[in-house]
């Protein structure tokens, strides 16, 4: 039986061959009409009139074809509307000459800087930019006293980006090889540094990169690698990381700007600072700008160092304290502080506040308080990843954050326009912190208020930080509806409460809770009774 099945098997796969073969011979031979088809076209043709073939050598005339309409022609005569090229000038940005001010006007910067400016809505100098700027855009250096809020970045970025401009570099511009290296302590300084220098070189043909940590290692040498860097801002550990590889090169620096010099030497970078200045050319081939918020001796020493006879400004602390900021000191205790801070932020209605705190663990339960009371607020501090930092900053500024709770080290560096109101809960031990944070409001000349909670701990500070400001503080005893506990928070509801806390297994279903198991189904002998034997 088997070998009659296999047998009729190969003959119906020769079948199948045999078929395929015919079907391509098929193909190649034209195959003959039928007899039904050539009588159907031959009685096809007597029924249709005869044509005419044409002789050989004979032309064949085609058949005569009416004319075209020729086309309409266009109206030429009244041309379209043009595309009109506004090119900014000098003209529009006009500023009137007042007595004791000193415009922008007055020292002859290049266009690109002035239109800058213009979009910025500068109008008259800084003190700290009308005593700098005439010396430093002639090639000298400089080191001076000044805080935070002066406007002495944009003091030494209009100098770098002037010169750039006008003395521009013979050769090519190397990548990874900067024309001008700007040093701060910190990486929200660098930030703020690198986005003062990208506003103000807008209309300039410059590349500004910034480097500093807690961000991509490689991203920063890819940033290196691809743009010329004729400024570069940076912290003084990842700039050395970057020159040990062999991505930086420092010796075209012809501009070095020091930032916060005094914070440099407490956080410890003062060794890491000289090698950079080392790996620069010498100081009489350089022009060299230091900054610091005091000009002590470690400071000065420092200044006559890395500079070539430089010319010394100094800007008081206090004029900023005392002229622009309203300064209040609550006398309360470490349990009222709280109380009084929330209703403050909402009897007030502040929009936008940054809350000091001296310990990290005290941001964080700020913090997580206000997150209770559905308070938008966030934490700068140390333990934050960089990334967040920058997403946090962009947030506040925009008003998504309502309160922000940062450090001294992590606040440093904060620049926001339209800030009102600085909250000290706790005061910080050195004096010249008080200046910094304080300084986050009144920027540049405008108004602001510092309000510093003073408990039994930070009581013994207040003396020192009226000896630095030279004068007192007005401590007052808070109102007793001020002092008033806040009600308690808003509980979530039930329903949300259970999705949101509630583990989810594979299938996306809530887990049972414990002590609910269903009942055990009973088994036959239970539902039947004992079987009888």
């Amino acid at each position: 039986m088997r070998r009659l099945e296999y047998t009729i098997g190969r003959c119906q796969t020769l079948i199948q061959v045999f078929k395929t073969f015919l079907r391509k011979l098929g193909n190649i031979v034209p195959k003959k009409k039928p007899q039904y088809l050539k009588d159907k076209q031959a009685q096809a043709e007597k029924s249709s009139p005869a044509v005419r073939t044409p002789a050989s050598g004979e032309s064949v005339s085609k058949p005569k074809q009416k004319p075209r309409p020729p086309a309409p022609k266009l109206d030429q005569g009244t041309p379209g509307p043009q595309p009109v090229s506004q090119v900014w000038t000098l003209k529009e940005f006009e500023v009137p000459e007042i007595e004791g001010r000193v415009r922008f006007h007055d020292f002859d910067l290049p266009e690109p800087v002035m239109h800058a400016i213009y979009d910025l809505g500068f109008q008259y100098c800084t003190p700290i930019q009308a005593e700098i700027l005439p010396s430093t855009l002639k090639g000298k250096d400089a080191s001076g006293r000044a805080q935070t809020g002066t406007g002495k970045t944009a003091a030494f970025i209009i100098t770098a980006i002037t010169r750039l401009l006008r003395e521009p570099s013979t050769d090519k511009a190397h990548k990874g090889a900067p024309l001008v290296l700007v040093l701060a302590p910190t990486r929200e300084l660098v930030m703020q540094i690198g986005e003062e220098a990208r506003q103000l070189a807008k209309y300039a043909d410059l590349d500004i990169v910034t480097v500093f940590g807690g961000m991509d290692f490689d991203r920063q040498r890819k940033q290196l690698a691809q743009s010329r860097s004729h400024i570069v801002v940076a912290t003084p550990g990842r700039l050395l990381d970057f020159k040990r590889q062999g991505d930086v090169r420092l010796d075209r620096v012809q501009m070095l700007v020091i930032d916060e010099a005094d914070r440099m030497l407490d956080m410890g970078f003062i060794p890491d600072v000289r090698k950079i200045i080392y790996a620069t050319p010498h100081k009489t081939k350089r022009q060299t700008m230091l900054f610091s918020a005091t000009l002590t001796l470690e400071v000065t020493r420092l200044a006559a160092q890395w500079t070539t006879d430089p010319i010394t400004v100094e800007i008081e602390p206090q004029q900023v304290a005392v002229d622009t900021i309203e300064q209040l000191v609550y006398v309360v205790t470490r349990e009222e502080k709280y109380a009084l801070l929330y209703n403050i932020i909402t009897k007030k209605n502040l929009e936008r506040v940054i809350v000091f705190c001296n310990r990290k663990d005290e941001t964080r339960r700020l913090a997580d308080l206000f997150t209770r009371y559905r308070i938008d607020c966030a934490v700068l501090s140390g333990d934050v990843r960089q990334r967040t930092r920058i997403s946090t900053l962009n947030d506040f500024k925009g008003g998504k954050i309502r309160i922000l709770v940062a450090t001294d080290v992590a606040g440093r560096g904060i620049h926001i326009e339209g800030m009102d109101h600085v909250i000290n809960y706790t005061l910080p031990r050195d004096p010249q912190d008080y200046v910094h944070r304080i300084g986050r409001t009144g920027r540049a000349g405008a108004a602001g208020t510092s309000i510093s909670f003073a408990d039994e701990e930070d009581s013994f500070v207040i003396p020192a930080i009226e000896a630095l400001l030279g004068h007192k503080l007005p401590c007052l005893q808070p109102q007793e509806e001020w002092l008033a506990p806040p009600p308690p928070p808003p509980h979530l509801k039930r329903k949300s409460k259970s999705i949101d806390l509630a583990p989810q297994g594979p299938s996306g279903s809530r887990r049972r809770k414990r002590g609910k198991r269903p009942p055990r189904p009973r088994g036959r002998r239970e539902r039947e009774g004992p079987v009888s034997k």
